[in-house]
C-alpha cells in the first residue's frame, strides 16, 4: 500500500541544528510507516548526507525516483550542511550557535549527529547515503555515534582520502586555503542581481551538463549569497587539509556492522 495514490511533493523545511541554519528536503515522512498497513511495518530513514556545497534541493529528482522505486514505503531525507542554504524571509542564518566551528567539516559532522539525536526516535533504523564528502562524513558518524541503528551506508563517489592530492585539489587547495576572501567581493555585487538573471548565469556556468533540471538551477540559487559561498568555502578549505589518510579500521568496522543483519530485518536483499 502507497503512502499517497499522486506522485508525492517534496516538503522543505527549514530549522535551527546546533543555532545554525539547516534546510530538510523530505518525500515522506514518519507516518509512511503507519499508512502502510503492516502492523510489522519497518521503521526505516532514508538520509542523505550531501557533498559541497551541501545544498539539498540538487538532490530532489534522485531523492523523487528514490522514492517511487521503494514504493513510497520508507521516507527519504536530506539534510543541507550548516550555513549552506539561504533560509526564509524572516530567519537569521545563526540563532544562539550551540556548537563551535559549527561551519567547519568537524562541526558539520557533529551537526549531523545532533540532528539525529534531536528528531529521529532511538528505535529509527537509518539507511545513510552519503555523496561525495558527505561519505567521510558518515565514516565518521559512524565512528562516533557506534550505537547509530544503521542498515546500511552507502557512498556515493566518496572522498575520503588524500583530497589536496588529487589534480583538483592541487587546483583548489590555494584558492580555499588562502585566495578564498577575495571569491566575497564579487558574489556580494552578484548577490543585487535579479532572480532571473542568477538563473541564465547559472544555466550558462553549467550548459555543458548533459541534462540541467531546474532542481539545479534553483539550488544553485543559493550560492549568490556570501554567507553561503563562504560556508562552503571554508568547510572546503578544511576538507583539504583534515581528508589526508584513508581511515581502513572505521571501513573495515563500519563494514562489519552493516554485513551482521538477520533475513527479518528490512532491505536484507
Amino acid at each position: 500500500m502507497l503512502c499517497m495514490e499522486e506522485e508525492p511533493l517534496a516538503q522543505e523545511e527549514f530549522l535551527y541544528c546546533c543555532g545554525a541554519a539547516t534546510q530538510l528536503l523530505k518525500f515522506g515522512s514518519f507516518d509512511c510507516w503507519l499508512k502502510d498497513g503492516s502492523k510489522n511495518s519497518s521503521k526505516v530513514l532514508f538520509l542523505i548526507i550531501p557533498g559541497n556545497p551541501g545544498i539539498v534541493c540538487y538532490y530532489k529528482p534522485f531523492m523523487q525516483i528514490l522514492h517511487k522505486i521503494l514504493n513510497r514505503k520508507y521516507p527519504i531525507w536530506a539534510i543541507s550542511h550548516a550555513g549552506h542554504c539561504i533560509p526564509p524571509e524572516g530567519m537569521e542564518m545563526v540563532e544562539d550557535i550551540e556548537l563551535e566551528d559549527v561551519f567547519g567539516l568537524n562541526g558539520q559532522i557533529e551537526h549531523k549527529l545532533t540532528f539525529l539525536r534531536k528528531n529521529v526516535p532511538k528505535d529509527v533504523k537509518l539507511v545513510l547515503i552519503g555523496h561525495s564528502i558527505g561519505c567521510h562524513m558518515i565514516l565518521e558518524m559512524m565512528k562516533r555515534e557506534p550505537e547509530l541503528q544503521v542498515l546500511k551506508a552507502v557512498l556515493l563517489f566518496p572522498t575520503i582520502e588524500r583530497m589536496a592530492e588529487s589534480p583538483q585539489g592541487k587546483l583548489m587547495t590555494p584558492v580555499l586555503c588562502k585566495l578564498r576572501f577575495l571569491m566575497y567581493v564579487p558574489i556580494y555585487f552578484l548577490s543585487f542581481l535579479p532572480e532571473s538573471v542568477k538563473a541564465s548565469l547559472v544555466r550558462w556556468a553549467l550548459q555543458g551538463l548533459q541534462s540541467l533540471d531546474e532542481a539545479t538551477v534553483s539550488a544553485s540559487l543559493n550560492l549568490f549569497s556570501v554567507d553561503c559561498a563562504a560556508n562552503a568555502m571554508y568547510m572546503g578549505s578544511q576538507e583539504m587539509m583534515q581528508v589526508v589518510q584513508r581511515d581502513d579500521s572505521t571501513i573495515r568496522w563500519c563494514l562489519d556492522k552493516t554485513a551482521h543483519r538477520t533475513p527479518a530485518d528490512p532491505l536484507v536483499n
